[in-house]
């Protein structure tokens, strides 16, 4: 865990719980497990704002408590999960595309289920019903019924799953949702494993439980003075039950990242070829989606005819021209592989075509032999008979990494980071050493077309910020330097993970700006959602037009003009942080996958 990846996270901590729960969130991170006692000290707070603040990190999975290391009857050590605090960065593009596949509904669900870690299903349908009911024109209301089918979908395409039980108690994965310091005192008791459990290591996983839920989301009233606190105390009161008490629901991110993975490849092939084979490409992924693992290498073996079969009407594709196409998908033009190998092109193991702008080459041959003999041993499995169109099984896969795209996608916007930082000659050096893999400085010279001075100079600065490696060859044991050959070359992966940490440190200091922004302009931020506040309530009881003009003329022309301007100035703030996050997506899956192979 890198300096840019804590200061990040904390970042996120303070935004989202307080500066209390950053507090220990960050000290978790930077010190390792530690039991509540060292944490107290450490931290110099009381011990129940310290459990409180557990509570929340573990509510929302930012905190793992497992058993002493010093055997049994030692304390409960607490631990921070970095990647999963990392996560919160990504909320808004879970939210979208929530949105996007399932609706309004869809969105709410996992807008509910982000902002309170985990819930059961009939809460969550209940409060997603009251909210859909309150935007609704009066005299319409949601039935829960509705909401319970979105709410099944989403499990049956796995992007809500079941929270793993603690210690075979049958309760949620972290802590059930009651008061804050009786969660936090119950973790110790609960924590009898040596590591927290997955939820896939449970068969009940994604099965919905049969809930009794009948009846249509409540409009709520505006509250008058009190109002509040009573209904808070009788929502605390409430005993009805459901069928599904002790079943808590998450969201699962790594769902969300196969979608975005497989996006990223449907997008690409629709460049590199044309529309009908991105969506044959949709339908080979969407058939195998929830069959294949996040992290498989490759998806489900399908057969043509499962394909055709599978195939909406609207696209209006005979089977003869779906065999051309497949045959063109496994047929890679732009790269033949070695002969003997077979050319699976749909790869969907390094997650994302943008990853090319860093690595236009792929992964060494090296490694691509060491997956030959597997990759082939499981072709000739998955067909039946040769030459037979009818009969063969197709599925997305990798043997040549990176075969499938364009060398013109690769060069497009390839080196975006250097040629800001170091200007385009660099990057040409760069995208040269990228292909030539290996080259002494007068061959960088004689293809870069660039003199020996600049060359030289350019060669020392990119080697300087660990973009480019030196590689020394002696001819004779004694590594004398003129018998020695001195290569250029590039790391892929090194580079991968420094171009990741700037990528956090730019998020980081973006995140600083707009809070920078915001604390500066505190004032004027409250003045006018006061304003707002007062107009709403006016309207609401039907005041006149005179009124309403009096009370926008609070703010002066001036202020409105600041207003707008820092409006604009946190938009894009906050474009820029989903943009840089898309770029960390493709980083963060390149460096896992790269390591796990």
């Amino acid at each position: 865990m890198t300096a840019q990846e804590i200061r990040l996270c904390g970042l996120l901590l303070q935004e989202h719980f307080g500066e209390m729960v950053e507090k220990v969130g960050t000290h978790l991170l930077r010190s390792g497990a530690q039991n509540l006692r060292t944490i107290v000290q450490e931290t110099n707070l009381s011990v129940d704002l310290v459990k409180k603040c557990l509570c929340v990190l573990v509510q929302h999975g930012a905190c793992c408590f497992t058993s002493g290391r010093k055997g049994p009857g030692s304390p409960t050590e607490y631990r921070a999960c970095c990647d999963r605090i990392l996560r919160v960065l990504r909320y808004p593009r879970y939210i979208y595309t929530a949105k996007t596949l399932y609706g309004d509904t869809g969105e709410l669900i996992i807008e509910e289920l982000l902002q309170r870690g985990h819930m059961t299903m009939s809460s969550t349908v209940k409060t997603v019903a009251d909210r859909l009911t309150q935007n609704m024109e009066e005299g319409h209301s949601m039935d829960y019924s509705e909401v319970s089918s979105t709410f099944s979908k989403l499990v049956e395409t796995h992007f809500l799953q079941r929270c793993p039980p603690v210690g075979g108690a049958g309760t949620s994965g972290s802590a059930a949702p009651a008061a804050a310091t009786s969660a936090a005192a119950a973790a110790p008791a609960a924590a009898v494993g040596v590591a927290p459990p997955t939820p896939e290591s449970f068969p009940e996983c994604y099965s919905v439980p049969h809930v009794s839920l009948i009846g249509r989301g409540k409009r709520q009233l505006v509250p008058e003075n009190g109002e509040d606190q009573r209904n808070a105390k009788r929502a605390k009161m409430d005993t009805e039950t459901h069928g599904d008490e002790g079943i808590y629901w998450q969201v699962n991110f790594e769902r969300f990242h196969q979608h975005f993975r497989d996006q990223a490849i449907i997008s690409a092939v629709a460049n590199k070829l044309d529309q009908t084979s991105s969506e044959i490409v949709r339908t080979i992924l969407r058939m195998s989606e929830v069959t294949t693992s996040a992290t498989a290498a490759c998806t489900k073996p399908l057969s043509a005819n499962e394909i055709f079969r599978s195939l909406p009407a609207s696209y209006n594709i005979p089977r003869h021209i779906l065999d051309q196409y497949l045959t063109l998908l496994v047929d890679d033009p732009v790269r033949t592989p070695p002969a003997g190998a077979i050319s699976l092109p749909i790869h969907t193991n390094l997650f994302h075509h943008r990853l090319l702008l860093y690595f236009p080459d792929g992964v060494r041959w090296e490694d691509w032999r060491k997956r030959r003999r597997n990759v082939c041993c499981q072709s000739a499995q998955s067909s039946c008979k040769p030459g037979s169109s009818h009969d063969r099984v197709h599925r997305a896969g990798e043997v040549s990494p990176f075969g499938f795209f364009t060398r013109t996608d690769l060069s497009t916007g390839s080196h975006s980071h250097l040629l800001i930082r170091f200007g385009s000659r660099s990057a040409r050096i760069f995208r040269l050493l990228l292909r030539k893999r290996h080259l002494e400085q007068k061959q960088v010279e004689d293809f870069a077309m660039i003199p020996a001075k600049e060359a030289k100079d350019m060669l020392y600065t990119l080697l300087s910020h660990n973009l480019v490696q030196l590689q020394e060859i002696p001819k004779t044991p004694d590594f004398a330097p003129s018998r020695t050959f001195y290569l250029y070359t590039v790391n892929q992966l090194p580079t991968a993970r420094m171009l990741l940490q700037n990528c956090y440190k730019t998020v980081a200091n973006l995140i600083e700006r707009r809070l920078f922004e915001t604390k500066e302009n505190k004032r004027l931020l409250e003045k006018s959602q006061r304003i707002e506040a007062i107009l709403a309530s006016l309207q609401a009881s039907g005041a006149e037009p005179e009124q309403l003009s009096e009370v926008e003329e609070m703010i002066s022309a001036p202020e409105k003009q600041q207003l707008d301007v820092l409006k604009l100035h946190v938009n894009k703030l906050d474009s820029a942080e989903n943009q840089v996050d898309e770029t960390v997506f493709v980083l963060e899956s390149y460096v896992s996958s790269t390591s796990t192979s």
